[in-house]
């Protein structure tokens, strides 16, 4: 006979998902799937002393999965898009103007914008920070500049992109998880990413007028990569196709998938006839990711590419999503084994008792994502987890699950990098040459998205409210995610 649980019985398996990936993950690095499996375990024990039997928990499984699927095949065809947009030269002739734009005189601020530009080209924040951040940071040291502001605003930069991308693997999970559209998620994003942005460039351009009048030479790292990828790749105005097929559908709000498959197709096809690959390497691209030593131009040694270059090129491919995809199925198993048995209709019901106001529903998801990325260090799982847990709250409250996708980057995604003992926090440090803490002021960006998504929240700008037919079909759901 099956029963209602009790308050604790449904909050236990959220609080044993927290321990086992605070002490597993956080404290012994342990894979997080393995440990999201065993959550599930202990939610399936849970779910059979309530009268659910396999059969019952499997059909929550496959709810959530089928749900998933539609983004989750996004997700697969994004890494096919990267590694055909790479070996077709696109990417790599917007870095190669990117990289051009540097002027060393308000280094601050052009270490963001910079940082930026190429972290929304490629989606890639770490790409960003390893490479034209390298080189900022010797614009910085050349200039006498202060370290800590040019890493914090390369930091911000990085992540600005990653956000903003449609190529990152995050911008595409937190929709996935929310329930949202990849494209509207971006730009519902805008409310809280632009004030934010702006602000601090307003603070980096008002640091930089302290700094040298800016007549340093371009550093010898940046020429570098400049002649390696022209070396690389033919520079064609045609190289702009696939993103202009990407803007046209976003404009056009053209179906997602086909629009990425297009674009990778007339990837493809540049990669063959202006770039000159061979098939083999074009199919191997879009799989397992592209790889400097595919190259074969008179007098190109593929051996003695620049380290800053194959950081930014040597990735993409289908395979390269695996990762994400395995992390985001683990927790599928543990959501929809407690969103069966009623766990989290429980824990909903009673969030709703002290959640009165939208705003008070923002900050809750706020903290809860910061905490989690204070757990786990994991910008996945600042997404997932609470985006699983806060999902229907949303609905009942006649929200758009664009507001949940956005929160959860506003407060998951870009607070990660702020924490010292997480992997973000830990690359960057290294990277860079500057300790989390000292360079966590500057990111500026990082900390003004999340402050203002509670400002909004609270005031009703930029929240998107359910239409009536959407709630209608809401309400017939009973509490099922709407596509």
């Amino acid at each position: 006979m099956k029963r209602t649980p009790t308050l604790f019985e449904a909050v236990s398996p959220i609080v044993v998902m927290l321990l086992l990936l605070a002490i597993g993950y956080g404290v012994f690095k342990l894979n997080p799937e393995p440990l999201l499996i065993l959550a599930s375990i202990y939610a399936g024990a849970i779910a059979l002393r309530l009268g659910y039997n396999w059969e019952d928990m499997m059909d929550g499984i496959r709810e959530k999965i089928d749900q998933a699927m539609p983004a989750i095949l996004i997700l697969i065809s994004i890494g096919i898009l990267i590694g055909t947009w790479i070996i077709s030269g696109t990417i790599p002739m917007m870095i190669y103007y990117g990289l051009q734009i540097i002027d060393p005189t308000f280094v601050v601020l052009i270490a963001f914008v910079v940082s930026a530009i190429i972290s929304v080209v490629t989606g890639t924040s770490w790409g960003s920070a390893g490479t034209v951040g390298v080189a900022l940071m010797g614009i910085a040291t050349g200039l006498d500049a202060s370290l800590p502001a040019t890493a914090g605003a390369v930091v911000a930069g990085s992540y600005f992109g990653d956000k903003l991308s449609p190529l990152s693997d995050t911008t595409i999970l937190a929709p996935i998880t929310a329930g949202s559209e990849l494209y509207e998620h971006i730009k519902h994003m805008l409310w809280t990413t632009i004030p934010a942005a702006i602000i601090g460039m307003i603070v980096y351009l008002i640091a930089g007028f302290n700094l040298s009048s800016g007549n340093v030479t371009q550093p010898e790292t940046v020429d570098a990569m400049l002649g390696t990828l022209t070396e690389m790749f033919d520079m064609n105005i045609l190289l702009l196709l696939p993103p202009l097929i990407i803007l046209y559908g976003a404009i056009r709000k053209k179906p997602t998938l086909p629009m990425i498959i297009f674009s990778s197709i007339v990837a493809a096809m540049l990669a063959k006839f202006v770039q000159g690959f061979s098939a083999t390497d074009i199919f191997a691209s879009a799989v397992s990711g592209f790889d400097a030593s595919m190259v074969n131009r008179p007098g190109f040694d593929s051996e003695n590419v620049l380290e800053e270059v194959t950081r930014l090129v040597n990735q993409g491919g289908m395979e390269s999503m695996m990762g994400i995809i395995l992390i985001a199925f683990s927790a599928f198993i543990f959501a929809g084994i407690i969103t069966k048995s009623g766990s989290l209709e429980v824990v909903i019901n009673a969030l709703m008792k002290i959640v009165k106001r939208t705003g008070d529903l923002v900050l809750s998801t706020v903290i809860s994502s910061i905490t989690m990325g204070l757990v786990t260090g994991n910008s996945y799982l600042t997404i997932i987890v609470p985006g699983e847990i806060f999902k229907d709250t949303y609905k009942s409250m006649k929200l758009k699950a664009k507001n949940l996708s956005r929160t959860l980057e506003d407060s998951g995604t870009v607070v990660v990098p702020l924490i010292p003992w997480s992997s973000a926090g830990v690359f960057m440090t290294g990277t860079l040459g500057v300790s989390t803490m000292s360079y966590a002021p500057w990111a500026i960006m990082c900390y003004l998205g999340f402050i203002v998504a509670i400002i909004l929240g609270y005031t009703g700008i930029g929240i998107a409210k359910m239409e009536e037919t959407e709630q209608t079909v809401h309400g017939s759901t009973s509490g099922k995610s709407v596509h």
